[in-house]
Formats: structure tokens, C-alpha cells, sequence
């Protein structure tokens, strides 16, 4: 595609995504459906352009104010994802010369929002978090995710799938704390590779499987993921306990539970029972109040620990609606609990950075349910072999109480996670 036709291909993109109704990779993708003679290069293209301009909104939107012409066309140019000759061959000489004074523009000459691109009532929660680590964070959720992958430990071996990848001209190596994990150099196509239709290999932030090994699920046991959706973690917890015992994976989503099939076939599973619930008080949940031995509660929260991957949520979510989310958390972390026998294990976990979502949830649980006796996860990651679990845990008045996944300090998503044991 000529340079000029795809500059105005991802300012169109871009002045869609930023109508913020629906999440940005539903808008990419209807995008793509919608002019199908774009190749793939051309869409890897426009994506990357999409994306970078959602990262880095506040500071490209005040530079777009010297410039001329369309807003989101100025944004584009900013945010284009391809050599810089190649843009430059798509621009008149007046964008370029405000192009070349953006470039020359001082760090020093822009406010610290143009620097952290995040809105105030979410920078602020993480300023007092993490003091003088939250310019770190900040710069790592302007940052793509790397791409991570479990492997099967049903069917495979670590060091066997990373050598398979190796001879498929696939670069991974081990993440450093789950058992399970391979990150990968840049986006390969793996749906072509073998390992991934036999399932020997998912994708999953290595945070996600740490959730999972904190469950510490095993062999025989009965088992809730109470909020399943697609079944990531569903699928890793199912490995961890040998396909033996009964695995439910709850959720209110049909829709939700259906993107699980696919995956569990290819899985191996058989000890996996999706259900779909009505609400949280479901009669089916009361039917299984105090059997089961662990229940994980991954709860529905505002996403924000996975902005590296969405960072269309920073300026789609609100205070308001994590209020919302919070009350909802609450009463599901409630009724799950009622699942637990005495000795079982109840593990509460978000994507989230924000404590109205993390420890305001957990203590609040932990003052209303004297049964359930608080356990440290960073001791819970050191008996199941976890290196340097007290890193996992740092930060905060709650000691190693709490699971604390942050992208400057760990490579992962956001992620927080309690845990109790029943009296």
C-alpha cells in the first residue's frame, strides 16, 4: 500500500478507537474484517499505530496542538509504526517540519501527565503506592506486553516444548518464577505450530500462572475457578491436579464459558465441568456449600494491571465504575467462600493496581469472615518452591501477606492476590 493511503488507513483506525465505545482490539478487528485487502503486514501496521496512540494520548494530543490539518491524522503521525522514511514520504512539507519540531521538543519542556500519560485519579492511587517507583511504572505500561506461554504439564515437559520451539526458529526461555512458563521473543504465528494443536502450549502471562500455582490445587481434590471466562486458568489448574478430581469453571457468561471449548479440547482435560451460573448465589453454588477444597475467585475488575496489553482501559474506565466493580467483588468473594470445607483454600485475585480493588477487598472479607484464617502468600510460593517469593510480595504495611505483580518490578501483568484457609 502506498505510504499516503496507509497514513490515512490509520488515521481513520485511530479516530474510531478513540470513540472509546467499544474495547480497542473489538474495533481493530472489525476494522480488518471490514477492508480485507489489507495484508498482513499493513495491519500489523495500523494495530501497533492504534495502540501507541492509546498509550501515549496525553502527550501526542498536546503536541497535535501546534500541528495542522485533521486531529486524529496528526495523532496518527505521531503514533505511525513504521521507518521514519517511510512516513516521511507520506507527509507535505508542513507536517513535516511540525513533525521535526516535536522531535526536537525538550522532555523538560512537557508536564509530568505528558510523561506518565495517565489520567489523575488513576496516577494518583499509584503515585502514593509506589512513590519513587511510579515513573518506572509508568514507562513500562507505555510498553507492549511480551508474550508468555504455559506449558501443558499434562502432556509435556518444559525444556521439551522449549527445545521444539528452538527448531521452529521460536526464541523462549523459562520465565523466572512460574514453574509452567516460556516468554517468547516477538508475536509468532503459533497457532500454525504443533505444540499448539496438541495443546502443549496456551498463552498466559506468567502472573496469570501464578494465580494458578498459588491455588496449590491437587490430585483428587474438587475445585472451583468461580470466575472462569475463558478458561486460562481454568486449564492450568486442571494440569496441576493430574486430570483427576472435578474442576468447575463457573461464570455468568455463555459466551464467555464458549471460548473455553476449543482450548479444552485440546487440552486433554476431562476433569473440567464449565457451568454456567445465574448469578452468584446461584442454587448450584449452594449446592456445593462447604465441599470443595479450594476455590479461586478471579474476580471481575477494571483490567488496569493489563495496560500494557489494553491500554484503550485507562481512558474507558472510571472511578465510578471501580466503585461499582468493588461492591461487586465483595458479595462475590462472599459467596464463593461458602463453597470451602474446613482446611480448604480460598485464594481472591485481580488484574488490578488500584487497592479499592486489592487490599480494601481482602480486609474487608477477612473482618467479616473470622473463620477464615489469613495465610502469607509469599510463605505459600516458598513451600511450592517459587524463587525469591519475597519479591512476589514486597510492598505495602501487610508485610508477605499479599501476592503484588507490577510490570517495572516483575515483567508481568498487574496482579494482586489474598489468601485464606478455612478453620
Amino acid at each position: 500500500m502506498h505510504p499516503k493511503a496507509l497514513l490515512d488507513a490509520a488515521a481513520e483506525l485511530v479516530a474510531r478507537v478513540l470513540k472509546f465505545d467499544h474495547p480497542a482490539d473489538t474495533v481493530v478487528s472489525r476494522y480488518f474484517r471490514e477492508r480485507r485487502e489489507l495484508g498482513q503486514r499493513e495491519r500489523a501496521t495500523l494495530a501497533a499505530t492504534a495502540y501507541v496512540v492509546l498509550r501515549k494520548k496525553l502527550l501526542f494530543a498536546h503536541l497535535a496542538h501546534s500541528g495542522s490539518g485533521a486531529h486524529e491524522r496528526r495523532l496518527a503521525i505521531l503514533g505511525f509504526h513504521a521507518p521514519r522514511e517511510f512516513l516521511l514520504s507520506a507527509l507535505d512539507e508542513q507536517e513535516r517540519r511540525w513533525l521535526a519540531a516535536c522531535d526536537a521538543l525538550s522532555p523538560d519542556e512537557l508536564f509530568d501527565r505528558h510523561h506518565h500519560n495517565l489520567p489523575e485519579w488513576l496516577a494518583e492511587p499509584l503515585r502514593q503506592q509506589l512513590g519513587a517507583e511510579f515513573p518506572a511504572l509508568a514507562q513500562a505500561l507505555l510498553e507492549s506486553a511480551p508474550l508468555d506461554l504455559r506449558v501443558n504439564v499434562l502432556t509435556d515437559k518444559r525444556a521439551d516444548v522449549q527445545a521444539e520451539l528452538e527448531l521452529a526458529a521460536i526464541h523462549a526461555t523459562p520465565t523466572p518464577w512460574s514453574p509452567w512458563g516460556l516468554r517468547v521473543r516477538n508475536k509468532p504465528a503459533l497457532t500454525r505450530l504443533s505444540a499448539f494443536a496438541r495443546g502443549a502450549i496456551e498463552v498466559q502471562d506468567e502472573g496469570s500462572q501464578l494465580l494458578a500455582l498459588l491455588l496449590d490445587a491437587r490430585r483428587g481434590q474438587m475445585v472451583a475457578d468461580f470466575c472462569a471466562g475463558a478458561g486460562g486458568k481454568t486449564l492450568a489448574i486442571g494440569a496441576a491436579m493430574r486430570n483427576t478430581g472435578r474442576l468447575y469453571a463457573f461464570d455468568t457468561s455463555a459466551h464467555r464459558l464458549d471460548a473455553l471449548k476449543p482450548r479444552l479440547a485440546r487440552s486433554h482435560l476431562s476433569n473440567v465441568h464449565p457451568t454456567v451460573l445465574a448469578h452468584e448465589r446461584d442454587e448450584r453454588v449452594k449446592r456445593l456449600a462447604g465441599k470443595l477444597d479450594r476455590v479461586l475467585v478471579d474476580a471481575p475488575c477494571s483490567g488496569l494491571g493489563t495496560l500494557r496489553r489494553n491500554p484503550d482501559l485507562k481512558w474507558r474506565q472510571s472511578p465510578e465504575l471501580v466503585r461499582e466493580l468493588a461492591v461487586k467483588q465483595a458479595l462475590i468473594l462472599a459467596s464463593a467462600a461458602r463453597l470451602l470445607k474446613s482446611g480448604g483454600r480460598l485464594v481472591y485475585a485481580t488484574c488490578s493496581v488500584l487497592p479499592e480493588e486489592n487490599e480494601a477487598i481482602a480486609q474487608a472479607f477477612g473482618a467479616a469472615h473470622p473463620d477464615f484464617q489469613p495465610l502469607e502468600a509469599c510463605d505459600v510460593l516458598a513451600d511450592l518452591k517459587v524463587a525469591q517469593p519475597e519479591s512476589l510480595c514486597a510492598g505495602g504495611e501487610s508485610g508477605g501477606r499479599y501476592l503484588h505483580l507490577w510490570p517495572h518490578r516483575h515483567g508481568t501483568d498487574g496482579f494482586f492476590a489474598a489468601v485464606w484457609q478455612r478453620r
